[in-house]
């Protein structure tokens, strides 16, 4: 019984490793999925289910999918062989000054395009009015839910959206929830906390620094 009870003891205190993996490979990349080859065995991986192996897929879209072995972050793209020898990634960071307004404004894209951003740590999302939406070809109308938000007007129409990308300096996060709201406000797209939260924010005073999280 003594010895049972020890064999337990050590069961719980030093419990069995994880499953090697030596190679993996992507094969297809989907919004919040990816098909891949783990040593030989295909698997689909799904947001923050780790496989068998303990391969955790973090973010996917069709071009590129964040994967997560032994606590290490990589991104890869389709065709991708990876190492189990994971190498601790550079962490990138953007720095965004203070304008004259004494706020911290920049240039960055939305899907690609250019857009002027302002650091609004009190918008839940990316906003932007429907003039911009429509010059960046999002078809929010066709694509967005109907909602109703709050600015400094009161309560405006509005379209919650899904944006493919959005790019701060060498920042981007793909699938990002945004806001379109009718009429011309904001004049200039809020870089709200559906960006903002997915990145580590260190404000010296004169600059922001954004550093991404993988």
């Amino acid at each position: 019984m003594r010895r049972r009870l020890a064999l337990l003891l050590i069961a719980i205190l030093f419990p069995v490793a994880a499953i090697a993996v030596d190679r993996i490979t992507i094969e297809a990349l989907f919004s919040n999925k990816a098909m891949v080859t783990i040593d030989g065995t295909r698997r689909l991986l799904k947001l923050d289910q780790p496989s068998p192996e303990g391969v955790v897929l973090i973010d996917a879209d069709s071009r590129e999918a964040v994967i997560e072995v032994d606590g290490e972050r990589q991104i890869y793209r389709l065709g991708s062989h990876v190492s189990s020898q994971f190498s601790k990634p550079e962490r990138t960071t953007a720095r965004i000054q203070r304008d004259l307004n004494n706020s911290y404004s920049t240039v960055g894209s939305i899907n690609g395009r250019n857009v002027h951003f302002l650091v609004d740590t009190g918008a839940s999302a990316v906003a932007l009015n429907s003039g911009v939406a429509k010059r960046l070809g999002i078809p929010y109308k066709l694509d967005g839910k109907r909602i109703s938000v709050s600015t400094a007007s009161g309560i405006t129409p509005a379209y919650e959206v899904i944006l493919d990308r959005v790019q701060v300096g060498d920042i981007r996060l793909n699938q990002v929830r945004g806001f379109v709201i009718e009429g011309e406000s904001p004049r200039r797209v809020l870089l709200g906390m559906s960006f903002l939260s997915r990145v580590k924010m260190e404000d010296q005073g004169a600059v922001l620094l954004l550093h991404s999280k993988y």
